[in-house]
């Protein structure tokens, strides 16, 4: 696919970008940069690859002579791959792939992957956990953070790369293959992205595309869409599920987390054993006991890690308790999905503080979920009126409207009462705002304990 004499070209100049730019480099590829934003400053991305790094740099549009000399388009995932740009590319005969797929090239060891609407940030840093405690070398990569292309040169034969893998991701593979993967679970996000809730659907599963019956697919049982789907797919199956006993895999039984494989069962824990809430959170703990046992980890390492393990960083983050109130970061709630299981998790009244970047979701079933729980909502973001409106036709009327986050957190501070909760679980993505759903949860914490 990579022809050294011919050129590749990259598009796209955040971490991803910059990273494969930098694997590229150093495999000794002649590249080129592009991005369509022309804003850019070229002199400020030449000091980051070197004088003498053949990489010529690109703002609003291409050189005709670097097209010609071009094979193949290396892509951020932000980069919707219908945008108009792309499709110039594309119709120059120019091949398309992503990041997750050049990086891949050059993977020498054993890959998980972990993919879902919800959970894959907590599923993947605890298999990378589990990992870590049966194989020297563990890169916990992907959606989670750090760009795949920016460790996948430290692989070898007996490597682990856990990556967490979003559906964006997933579009432009070609030749990944997954040693284990998993999908969580399925519900309607990104669809001002995918358009049609099949487009996704095909994403998500894209990770199983090159598994064969050698390779394991973990899929959630109680999920309705991947049971449906499971009959299109070569990997073997194996199921969690936190309703239903089952004749082999990970089951939620009498709150124990049993393993059953041919008949045996082995006990990993109590849920009480457990430093995470929710049955969301219990789903995602035997995901990563089935991914992890197929990855040939002793049981004894599978139970000690999923024991100690402790809450990511802004999904259900206990940030403190202030004058008898409980504050609560779930600032990764970014699809109304996600930001239930935070609500369901929650075991005091609750102030909710929702909304944000608007990615053409139905917030029904999400004001649905409120029941006693939630006080009051304060509206914050793009949403807040479409939210509104959908509290409105749910019989749902104790909302208020904020300018921001932090006037928000200051009139949930002045109303709560001892006893109570405060919780920001937003329901959208950060976007329109904030640059990252991690910077919107850091002020939050920060606002909480008024240090912003």
């Amino acid at each position: 696919m990579l022809v050294k004499n011919k050129r590749v070209l990259v598009a796209g100049t955040g971490k991803s970008g910059i990273a494969a730019t930098k694997l590229l480099i150093e495999k000794g590829f002649k590249v080129a940069l592009y991005d369509d934003n022309k804003a850019i400053e070229n002199d400020k991305l030449t000091e980051l690859f070197g004088e003498n790094a053949d990489v010529k740099m690109f703002v609003g549009e291409v050189d005709e002579d670097i097209l010609a000399q071009s094979e193949v388009l290396v892509i951020s995932p932000g980069i919707p791959t219908d945008a108009p740009s792309i499709n110039g590319f594309r119709d120059k005969g120019i091949k398309i792939i992503g990041e997750i797929e050049l990086a891949y090239i050059f993977e020498k060891g054993n890959v998980v992957a972990i993919t879902g609407t919800n959970g894959k940030t907590t599923t993947t840093s605890l298999v990378g956990e589990i990992m870590k405690g049966a194989v020297k070398n563990v890169y916990v990569t992907g959606n989670i953070g750090i760009p795949y292309t920016e460790v996948v040169s430290a692989t070898d034969n007996a490597s682990c790369t856990v990556l967490e893998v979003s559906s964006f991701q997933l579009e432009t593979i070609e030749t990944f293959r997954p040693k284990v993967s998993a999908i969580l679970n399925i519900t309607p996000d990104h669809l001002n992205r995918h358009y049609t809730m099949e487009n996704y659907i095909k994403a998500k599963f894209d990770i199983s595309l090159n598994q064969n019956g050698e390779d394991i697919l973990v899929l959630n049982y109680e999920d309705e869409i991947l049971r449906k789907m499971a009959d299109n797919v070569k990997a073997k199956i194996v199921y969690f599920s936190s309703a239903h006993i089952l004749d082999e895999g990970v089951y939620l039984e009498n709150d124990n987390i049993i393993l059953k494989l041919d008949g045996e069962e082995m006990l990993i824990c109590n849920i009480d054993e457990l430093n995470l809430l929710g049955t969301h959170s219990y789903e995602n703990v035997m995901a990563a006991v089935a991914m992890a046992w197929y990855m040939k980890v002793p049981v004894e390492v599978i139970r000690e890690k999923v024991k100690t393990f402790q809450s990511v960083e802004h999904r259900i983050e206990y940030v403190c308790e202030l004058d008898g109130v409980k504050y609560y970061n779930d600032s990764k709630g970014t699809n109304p999905d996600a930001a239930i299981k935070g609500i369901t998790s929650m075991v005091r009244p609750t102030y909710l503080i929702g909304g944000g970047y608007d990615k053409c979701s139905d917030f029904r079933e999400w004001v649905d979920s409120f029941g006693e729980t939630v006080k009051e909502l304060v509206l914050i973001g793009q949403t807040a009126n479409q939210i509104a409106k959908t509290c409105d036709e749910a019989g749902f009327t104790n909302y208020v409207h904020m300018e921001g986050l932090k006037e928000a957190v200051e009139y949930c501070r002045e109303k709560a009462e001892p006893g109570d909760a405060v919780l920001l679980s937003p329901a959208c993505a950060s976007w329109d705002m904030f640059s990252s759903y991690e910077e919107r949860g850091n002020l939050f914490k920060k606002y909480v304990r008024k240090e912003a």
